[in-house]
C-alpha cells in the first residue's frame, strides 16, 4: 500500500521490526550440496546459489529466460553456469569462527571467518536497481586476497578472459529436454563477470582472471539471452552482449557502498511492509534448530516466522516487474534436465507460487505472472482451437515461456490461473489492470467453457471428459473442473459489473454459472471428487483437486455453505496429514479456511520436518531441507510460497466478503503480532493478540471502500475514507 503509513504509536504496539534472529538463516560451516545447503539470492531476472567455501567459493547462477523449447513443446528451464573463486590461503580446516548467513531483512548473504590471524568477510546481493549481482571479498589486513576467478558454462559456450572481464557465450541450439526433434526456437546467451580490485593486481591468465595481494575484490555478474516476451517478434530480440556490457560498466562506475544502499532501499520497500512476531527466536544455526525441533518436538516459533518471511524473500528474489514469473524452482536451477522441467505447472504449482502475493503485501511481484499469461494467449488460442474446436484457450499441465505445453491437457488449468489474476484485482482495486489485462483474458477463457460445457438431461451443465489432477478417470462433471468454472464465471460477472461493460455477456454468463453442477456430498459425508460417488476413504493422494472451492476459491465457506464446508473437512481428514511439501502447504491453507488453527499448526510441524533425501517421493517425503527450501522432494518452491500464504490465512481472511481477524489462531501462538498484511478491497491490517485473544488491530484504507470487520462473534461495519487508518480494540470498537 504505497504511501500509507501506520498511525502514530502503532510501531510501539507492533514492534518496529522482528528480532534479528527471526530474519536470518545462518550456519557454522560452508554448504556442500546445492539443493539442501546452499543459499539463494536473486533480483527477479538473475539468481545465484552460494556455498561459502573458504578456499573456494562456488557461485552457481541462473538467468530467468535461459529456456529451451518452442510454441509446441514446453522445453525446460536451464542452468547457466558457475563462477568459482579459488583462494590461496585459508582452508576449511584452518578457518575458525566461521559463519554463513542470509539476512532476509537486507537480502544480503555474508560469510565471515578467521584464518592465520586475519578476519575475512564476504558480502553478496542481487541488485534490482543495477540489474546485476554483486560479490565482495575483503579482509581486515591489506594485501591478503590472492586467487583466481573462473567461469563455467553448462552449454559449453566459449570462455574468454580479457583484462578484468570473463565472458561466456553460445547458443541453445541442439539441446532437448527429451527426444531428438530440434526445437523451432534456439536462444543465444551470454554471461560476463567483471573483477574489480582495490590494491594489488588483476590480470587475465588463460581463461581465468588472477588477483594478487588485493585489499578487496568485487565481482559483478550479469547474464542474459536474446529472448523477448513478444510473439510478434518471434520471441527473439537483440543479442544480449551490448545490454550486459552496458549494465556491468554502469555498475562498475558506482561505488560499492552506493550499489548496496540502492539495493537496500529497493528491497526493503517491499520486504519491510510485513512484520511477524510469533514468539522468541533461538540463536542457533538454522540447521541445528531444525534438528532440535525434529528431535524434541519443542516448538520454535521464531523458526515458524522465519519460514514465513523466507517465502516473501523468495518471491521478491524470483518475480519482479518486467521479468518472467517464478517457476517450479523459483529461478534457481543447477541442471539442464531439471525435475519436471522446472516449468510452469498449471494443475496447482504455478498458482500456489502466487497465493501469497496479495495477502503478504507483495502485489508488485504478481505482475510477471499476469504478463506471461498475456504473452502466450495467441499460442494457446491456436493449440486449443486445434484440439477442442472452440473459442478461447487453455493449457496442458507443463508450460514454458514460449507458450509450448506438454503432458496432459488440464482443461481447467487456465481458469485456475485466472483465479490468481482476479484475486490480484480483489486485493489492489486496480481498474486499469482489470480493464486492460485481466478481463480480456477472463472473457476468453469463459468463451472456451461456454463452447465446451454440455447439458445433462435436466439442463445441469457439466465439463465433458474432465480430469481431477493427478489421478482417477477422465469423465464428465469432475468436481475440480466444475468448481473452477464456477469461480471463473463468478469472477468474470463481478469484473463486468465493476467495469460497467458487456451487460448481455455478463447476464448470459451468470445464467450459465447458476446451471453448473455444484459440489456434492457423498455416501460417507465427503465432498465428492467426481460426479459419481466413488471416493475411497482410504485414498491419501497428494492432490486435493476437489477442494479448490474451499481454497483458494470461495464457492465453499463456513459462513454461507456450512454443510459443504463440513464435507470438505471430512475429505481433508481422509487425505491425511503426511504428504509432499507443497501438498502439506495447501492443507495448511485449507484448514485455515475451516478455522481450525490447531490442525493447520500440526501441518506446519509436518512441513518443518528436516529432509535430506532429494529423490522423487510422491507420497510422504515432504518437509524442508537445511536451507529451508521446500522438499517435494526434490526441491519445489511452491511449498515455500504456499506456507507463507497459509500463515497469512491463519491470521487474516477476506475472501468471504468480510475482513476476519485471527480466524484460525492456534493455541500454540498465544501471544503475537503481525503488521502489514493485506485484505481484499484495498486494506492493510495490523493485529496484536495476547493469551489467545485480540488486543488491538489497525486497518488502513487505500481506496475508501466500506468494509465489515469480524473477530469471532463480533463484527463492525466501517465507512472508511481514502488513506485513513482506524484503530480497533478487542471488541472492534473504533478508538478515536
Amino acid at each position: 500500500m504505497k504511501g500509507l503509513r501506520p498511525v502514530t504509536g502503532l510501531l510501539l504496539l507492533l514492534g518496529a521490526s522482528a528480532s534479528a534472529a527471526d530474519t536470518k538463516l545462518w550456519y557454522d560451516r560452508p554448504a556442500g550440496k546445492w539443493e539442501t545447503e546452499a543459499l539463494p539470492i536473486g533480483n527477479g531476472r538473475l539468481g545465484a546459489m552460494l556455498f561459502g567455501g573458504t578456499s573456494r567459493e562456488r557461485i552457481q547462477f541462473n538467468e530467468e529466460s535461459l529456456w529451451i523449447g518452442d510454441e509446441q513443446d514446453t522445453g525446460a528451464y536451464q542452468a547457466f553456469g558457475d563462477v568459482f573463486v579459488e583462494f590461496g590461503g585459508p582452508t576449511e580446516t584452518s578457518a575458525t569462527g566461521y559463519r554463513r548467513e542470509l539476512d532476509l531483512e537486507r537480502a544480503v548473504h555474508t560469510v565471515t571467518y578467521r584464518s592465520g590471524g586475519v578476519s575475512y568477510y564476504r558480502e553478496a546481493f542481487a541488485s534490482f536497481p543495477a540489474r546485476v549481482m554483486v560479490f565482495r571479498f575483503t579482509a581486515d589486513k591489506p594485501g591478503m586476497l590472492t586467487g583466481t576467478v573462473a567461469l563455467t558454462d553448462m552449454h559449453l559456450g566459449k570462455i574468454q578472459a580479457e583484462g578484468n572481464r570473463l565472458t561466456s557465450a553460445g547458443s541453445l541450439a541442439g539441446y532437448q529436454y527429451e527426444g531428438n526433434k530440434p526445437y523451432a526456437i534456439a536462444l543465444n546467451y551470454e554471461a560476463q563477470v567483471l573483477v574489480l580490485n582495490k590494491g594489488g593486481t588483476v590480470e587475465a591468465t588463460g581463461d581465468t582472471i588472477a588477483f594478487q595481494k588485493a585489499n578487496s575484490v568485487t565481482l559483478l555478474l550479469d547474464a542474459g539471452t536474446d529472448f523477448v516476451q513478444d510473439r510478434h517478434r518471434g520471441w527473439r530480440g537483440e543479442a544480449p552482449h551490448r545490454a550486459i556490457t552496458e549494465r556491468l560498466n554502469a555498475a562498475a562506475g558506482i561505488p560499492y557502498e552506493d550499489l548496496l544502499a540502492a539495493h537496500l532501499r529497493d528491497y526493503q520497500s517491499l520486504f519491510g511492509r510485513v512484520v511477524l512476531d510469533l514468539g522468541p527466536a533461538v540463536d542457533l544455526p538454522t540447521d541445528q534448530r531444525l534438528v532440535n525441533l525434529n528431535r524434541t518436538h519443542t516448538p520454535d516459533h521464531g523458526l515458524e516466522s522465519l519460514l514465513f518471511q523466507y517465502g516473501r524473500y523468495l518471491l521478491i528474489a524470483s518475480s519482479r516487474p518486467g521479468g518472467l514469473p517464478a517457476n517450479l524452482q523459483g529461478e534457481w536451477n543447477q541442471s539442464i534436465r531439471p525435475p519436471w522441467r522446472s516449468d510452469y505447472h498449471t494443475d496447482v504449482n504455478v498458482q500456489m507460487n502466487y497465493w501469497l502475493a496479495g495477502g503478504a503485501n507483495l502485489n508488485e511481484c504478481f505482475r510477471p505472472y499476469a504478463a506471461w499469461l498475456n504473452s502466450i494467449r495467441e499460442v494457446r488460442h491456436e493449440a486449443t482451437a486445434a484440439a477442442f474446436h472452440t473459442r478461447g484457450w487453455t493449457m496442458r499441465a507443463e508450460n514454458g515461456i514460449f507458450g509450448g505445453s506438454t503432458w496432459q491437457w488440464v482443461e481447467s488449468g487456465s481458469a485456475w490461473c485466472l483465479q490468481n489474476v482476479w484475486d490480484h484485482y480483489a486485493f489492489t482495486g486496480d481498474k486499469d489492470y482489470l480493464r486492460a489485462l485481466a478481463y480480456p483474458m477472463m472473457k476468453e477463457v469463459c468463451e472456451f467453457w461456454l463452447d465446451r460445457l454440455k447439458p445433462l438431461p435436466d439442463g445441469t451443465l457439466v465439463a465433458p471428459d474432465g480430469y481431477s489432477p493427478e489421478h482417477g478417470p477422465r469423465e464428465d462433471g469432475v468436481s475440480h473442473d466444475q468448481q473452477l468454472i464456477w469461480d471463473l464465471f463468478n469472477n468474470t460477472v463481478e469484473a463486468a459489473d465493476v467495469l460497467g461493460i458487456d451487460r448481455e455477456f455478463r447476464d448470459a454468463l451468470a445464467g450459465k454459472r447458476d446451471k453448473l453442477l455444484g459440489p456434492k456430498i457423498g455416501r460417507w459425508g465427503q465432498l465428492q471428487e467426481w460426479m459419481v460417488d466413488r471416493d475411497d476413504p482410504n485414498d491419501q493422494h497428494r492432490h486435493l483437486s476437489h477442494l479448490v472451492a474451499l481454497y483458494p476459491g470461495r464457492q465453499i465457506t463456513l459462513q454461507k455453505t456450512p454443510a459443504l464446508a463440513q464435507a470438505a473437512r471430512v475429505s481433508l481428514n481422509a487425505r491425511g496429514d503426511v504428504s509432499t511439501g507443497w501438498s502439506t502447504a495447501w492443507k495448511i491453507n485449507l484448514w485455515a479456511r475451516l478455522h481450525d488453527g490447531d490442525r493447520a499448526y500440526k501441518l506446519i510441524g509436518n512441513l518443518l520436518r528436516l529432509v535430506g533425501d532429494t529423490r522423487v517421493n510422491y507420497q510422504n517425503g515432504g518437509g524442508v531441507y537445511a536451507n529451508l527450501f521446500d522438499a517435494h522432494p526434490p526441491f519445489q518452491i511452491d511449498g515455500n510460497f504456499g506456507y507463507t500464504a497459509g500463515v497469512a490465512e491463519m491470521l487474516l481472511q477476506s475472501h468471504a466478503g468480510e475482513i476476519e481477524l485471527l480466524p484460525a489462531l492456534p493455541k500454540a501462538w498465544p501471544t503475537g503480532r503481525v503488521a502489514g498484511l493485506r485484505a481484499r478491497g484495498g486494506f492493510e491490517v495490523d493485529i496484536a493478540w495476547k493469551e489467545g485473544r485480540l488486543t488491538e488491530a489497525v486497518l488502513r484504507s487505500q481506496h475508501g471502500n466500506p468494509c465489515t470487520v469480524r473477530y469471532g462473534d463480533h463484527s463492525v461495519v466501517l465507512r472508511t475514507q481514502k488513506d485513513a487508518a482506524y484503530i480497533l480494540d478487542s471488541h472492534l470498537a473504533v478508538r478515536p
